[in-house]
């Protein structure tokens, strides 16, 4: 461990990885909300994405995340030195005063919304799973997963909004996991880069998919077979979340009409790409998502 900066204000690596909420299949932090839930839903993005950086190797340059750690330049390219001691400084952020710039942007909306640590650690061991896991046998296997990587994402917005019950909880997880299978499809390529693959086993045995296939420049016909019956359960799992929409009031029907929309519209973009997603990941267009937007609005999927 080393010395640990103790800035008061975002410096450009905060800043670069707050910025990349607009590449998310799902709007973060919408205009049209009120200012308190967009600074809290901010914060909370903050987090998530920066403990993915560190699980995934993609921190800003300079070795600045480490410092505010107080991981020495030696271990800093360790995910799991890094996992660990970022945990360490989460656990300030509810008994404490944090060292890294993002969870001291965190403690005011833990506290003012009465946030507790478990969605939070969640993430932190998704990420941690990352560096341990790299292949899912069954289905059952990745939804695990994504009760770690994708959910507590979907049960912290309700905290913020302060809008949790267990139904709305229960369709809130069915959305967040079908937006992670969407986003497993979309970077099959990126993940195998990465030696993962978050396509299981089972399947790819099932539709006679080798791991040399998802190496290819552009996808076979059983691969694309594949991702077509993976897109399919991610479509099942938001159609089953819909529903949480036209629960909740406001303003908020909004944003959450946008994640499931998001979500939607890169499954009917993967179907657009006729389910060949190892060139790079299909993208919805804005009209798409316009489209998906309205009808879950309307109640409709």
């Amino acid at each position: 461990m080393t010395s640990r900066a103790r800035p008061e204000a975002l410096g450009a690596p905060e800043t670069a990885t707050l910025a990349k909420a607009a590449d998310e299949n799902f709007p973060v932090a919408p205009f049209f909300l009120p200012r308190a839930w967009r600074d809290d839903l901010m914060a909370v993005y903050g987090f998530a994405r920066l403990v993915d950086d560190i699980g995934d190797g993609d921190l800003a340059p300079g070795g600045a995340d480490a410092r505010y750690l107080g991981v020495s330049p030696e271990e800093a390219n360790d995910p799991l030195v890094m996992l660990d001691a970022f945990e360490e400084d989460l656990a300030r952020v509810f008994d404490g005063a944090p060292h890294h710039p993002l969870l001291a942007a965190l403690q005011p909306t833990v506290r003012r919304r009465s946030l507790t640590p478990e969605p939070f650690l969640g993430l932190v061991r998704a990420n941690r799973q990352d560096q341990l896991v790299s292949r899912y046998e069954t289905y059952d296997d990745l939804l695990a997963y994504c009760e770690l990587s994708a959910n507590p994402v979907g049960r912290l917005v309700l905290a913020i909004t302060g809008t949790a019950t267990p139904e709305r909880i229960r369709r809130s997880d069915a959305v967040c996991t079908g937006l992670q299978i969407v986003e497993h499809l979309q970077d099959v390529a990126e993940d195998l880069g990465r030696d993962r693959i978050y396509l299981p086993a089972e399947d790819m045995k099932r539709f006679h998919v080798q791991e040399a296939d998802l190496a290819a420049p552009s996808a076979g016909a059983s691969v694309r077979a594949l991702v077509a019956f993976e897109a399919e359960r991610a479509r099942g799992l938001l159609n089953e979340g819909t529903p949480l929409v036209g629960s909740v009031p406001g303003r908020l029907k909004l944003l959450l009409a946008g994640f499931v929309a998001g979500g939607k519209a890169a499954v009917h973009a993967i179907t657009a790409a006729s389910y060949d997603v190892l060139p790079g990941p299909p993208r919805p267009t804005g009209l798409r998502l316009l489209r998906e937007a309205g009808a879950t609005l309307r109640g409709e999927g």
